[in-house]
């Protein structure tokens, strides 16, 4: 997964506005403590961090 499907997955379900805020400020467990935004920065899959975001927010199976 590139960072632009992980973007427009984001914006999909959180909306354009809110995917960003949501990104910076949503600790996760699930990536050490991270936001979704510090683990792409660190240069962490997008992919995984979908994976996390699909798990906190629980999302459908189809959408993973």
């Amino acid at each position: 997964m590139r960072h632009s499907e992980f973007w427009f997955r984001m914006e999909q379900h959180l909306g354009r506005a809110y995917a960003r805020v949501w990104a910076d400020s949503h600790v996760m467990s699930n990536l050490g403590g991270r936001t979704a935004s510090e683990a792409l920065a660190a240069g962490e899959d997008p992919k995984t961090v979908w994976r996390a975001v699909h798990a906190e927010r629980g999302l459908p199976a189809s959408e993973r």
